[in-house]
């Protein structure tokens, strides 16, 4: 899960699926060689959650709630969020923006995936909280909108793909654990569970999140994505759980399993991403697979209007079938 090389490359091929890569022709999007490429690392990276979660018993559809409830509520990860309320610093904030813009740049986008694999009151519940995500129809406040102005607010740039280079593998599969499972019908439930433990999880967060940029001195437009979620997802986690999660059920009873596997993925995926940012910033190291000598540091717009095709670690998507063995 922590692999670089694997992260990277199955974030390029995902890319393919939303923006596009710089240099790279649409037609790589459906290119069956690559697909079968992709379907390698997916494959490896499937494996790796399987033996870290353990198997997952076959659960009564009349149970998967208080399953999923009892799930989250054992998780033990220590706190992100309270760390930088209590003693954060302005850089480690930039840090972390510059870590979750990889998804928060294109929120909601991998969880829409599902939609059309979805139907009566699941579906209704997902269009109901993804409406919210898109800013209720307006451009200005999707919450993707809203998070640039954050980044922007802490002096960074809000480019969608401006700091892929900078990102270790532990940042990148958080955003792939969720393209995976909405590229896939197969994985429909599991992208379920994984939207309901983040509309489940984030109210105390995001409000942590918000004071610590109070802290700093960030202003209220700065705050403004952290205070939408604050408000939003005390209703969307109702949502999510009573709606989402019992409709999918009631039509796909058989699906509970996988349900609690995406929730179960997504914790511990999250728990290693808090893992290596705490780790790293108690022995005073940065987080990021390089640091620049000035954080706020900008590459003209013009030059990243997607990701690019390279890195210091990735030549090109051309490239990708002659990455080595696969491992996470």
């Amino acid at each position: 899960m922590s692999d670089g090389d694997l992260q990277l490359a199955l974030y390029l091929c995902y890319e393919l699926h939303y923006r596009g890569l710089v240099g790279a022709d649409a037609d790589w999007e459906w290119d069956p060689a690559l697909l079968g490429f992709r379907a390698e690392m997916e494959r490896a990276f499937l494996r790796c959650l399987h033996d870290e979660i353990g198997p997952i018993a076959p659960i009564r559809p009349g149970d998967v709630q208080d399953a999923l409830s009892e799930l989250i509520a054992g998780e033990s990860a220590p706190s992100l969020s309270t760390f930088l309320l209590q003693s954060g610093t302005l850089v480690q904030l930039q840090e972390f923006c510059m870590h979750r813009s990889a998804y928060q740049l294109k929120e909601a986008d991998p969880h829409s995936l599902a939609i059309p694999r979805l139907s009566g009151e699941a579906k209704a519940a997902m269009v109901e909280i993804q409406h919210d995500e898109y800013g209720r129809g307006r451009a200005t406040d999707m919450h993707s909108v809203l998070f640039g102005t954050t980044m922007a607010a802490l002096g960074l740039d809000p480019t969608y793909g401006a700091y892929i280079d900078q990102l270790p593998g532990t940042t990148l599969a958080t955003v792939n654990l969720a393209s995976m499972f909405g590229l896939h019908r197969r994985w429909r439930a599991a992208l379920v569970g994984h939207l309901a433990v983040f509309e489940m999880t984030s109210v105390g967060p995001m409000e942590r999140y918000s004071r610590a940029l109070a802290r700093l001195g960030i202003g209220p437009e700065g705050r403004r994505f952290y205070d939408v979620h604050v408000e939003a997802d005390v209703r969307h986690g109702v949502i999510a759980l009573e709606r989402m999660v019992a409709g999918l059920i009631e039509i796909e009873p058989y699906l509970g399993a996988d349900l609690l596997f995406g929730a179960a993925a997504v914790l511990l995926i999250e728990e290693r991403f808090t893992c290596h940012l705490l780790n790293s910033w108690s022995s005073g190291r940065s987080s990021l697979l390089r640091q620049s000598d000035d954080p706020t540091e900008r590459t003209p717009p013009q030059q990243r209007a997607a990701p690019r095709l390279s890195s210091a670690r990735s030549p090109s998507i051309l490239a990708l079938s002659g990455l080595g063995t696969l491992t996470v």
